[in-house]
């Protein structure tokens, strides 16, 4: 027998119901309903719901640990406060900076974006005009260049075949569709792909890098084998159940990695939002505490470790055997 699904407006069953609610992942208005997880979603991304709720019951941590990620949400809320970020001037100058961080560090990435803007390219039309050597050339200080100018190109053909060059109509698709073309590009994996749509698209996705590996393996809540899209799952899982009084802080942290910029400034659903500053937060502690060698002393983390011992170098099996370890 089929699911039914009661509305949390008009608390009709779904087949009698007529309210519309924005849906947690892709924001359409379409016929959305709530579902089982107490959010709302539009029927195209209604399997991702129940994908996730299929997946979750066989996560590598048991619940107790997974529940445990909004408090180191808001426990780096408290230390740090908002970082500002994605710190760009507009929606396309995150896309190219999702490019140009693949596999180096931010400050490499300002110098290439540097030369992008004072060379009049950092845009839809001056990416698309520009001679590939030149483009190359521009990108240069990111590593890796020719290959990240031929992935700037290819999102352009893309951009402009798909959606006649306009990221206002690319960013209007429902976030799984959106997701799986980005996914088909050459160049974009699931963290390039998750950080287009979150701080350029505002679509609420969490976006797993290394860092976010590293504090959760070192903590207990994932293992080695553990994916990327069960973590991504987790996480989102874990904040979008969430009660909004327990993401809130009353005394914010005041050191921002970044100053306010037009895009880390910009309009976004509470759920984005949320997703935006924990990513941005376990990468502040990842760079200051949770290093290759970690700092374990003083991080704002440290509570949460389940040994006395801290978290090892390498941060691996020793953690999640300790963890996970029946009482």
């Amino acid at each position: 027998m089929a699911k039914e699904f009661i509305c949390g407006i008009c608390e009709q069953l779904e087949r009698a119901c007529t309210c519309n609610k924005y849906c947690m992942l892709c924001q359409s208005l379409f016929e959305v309903r709530l579902c089982e997880d107490g959010a709302y979603y539009c029927p195209p991304c209604r399997e991702a719901c129940d994908l996730q709720a299929q997946v979750l019951p066989n996560s590598s941590a048991p619940p107790r640990l997974r529940g445990e990620i909004p408090l180191y949400y808001t426990a780096l809320l408290a230390h740090y406060g908002p970082q500002n970020w994605w710190p760009a001037r507009s929606r396309f100058e995150v896309i190219v900076g999702a490019y140009l961080t693949q596999n180096t560090n931010w400050s490499n990435v300002e110098k290439a974006l540097l030369n992008l803007r004072r060379a009049r390219r950092l845009g839809v039309k001056g990416i698309r005009e520009a001679p590939l050597d030149e483009l190359e050339t521009l990108v240069r200080p990111s590593g890796y260049f020719r290959q990240k100018a031929r992935n700037l190109k290819t999102f352009i053909a893309f951009l402009d075949r798909q959606y006649s060059g306009s990221l206002s109509r690319m960013f209007a698709q429902p976030t799984s569709k959106l997701r799986s073309e980005l996914l088909e590009l050459n160049g974009v994996g699931p963290e390039t792909a998750d950080s287009i749509l979150l701080y350029a698209g505002n679509h609420p996705v969490f976006v797993v890098d290394a860092y976010t590996r590293r504090v959760l393996l070192r903590h207990g809540i994932i293992d080695e084998k553990t994916g990327y899209e069960e973590i991504r799952s987790m996480i989102e899982h874990a904040i979008s159940s969430s009660e909004t009084e327990a993401l809130v802080v009353e005394t914010f942290g005041s050191d921002p990695r970044h100053p306010v910029s037009r895009m880390s400034s910009s309009a976004r659903s509470e759920l984005a939002q949320h997703y935006n500053e924990l990513h941005a937060l376990i990468v502040r502690v990842g760079n200051h505490y949770c290093r290759t060698k970690p700092i374990c002393e003083g991080c704002p983390l440290e509570s949460f470790l389940k040994h006395r011992e801290g978290a090892t170098a390498r941060g691996t099996s020793e953690s999640y055997k300790q963890a996970n370890k029946t009482p």
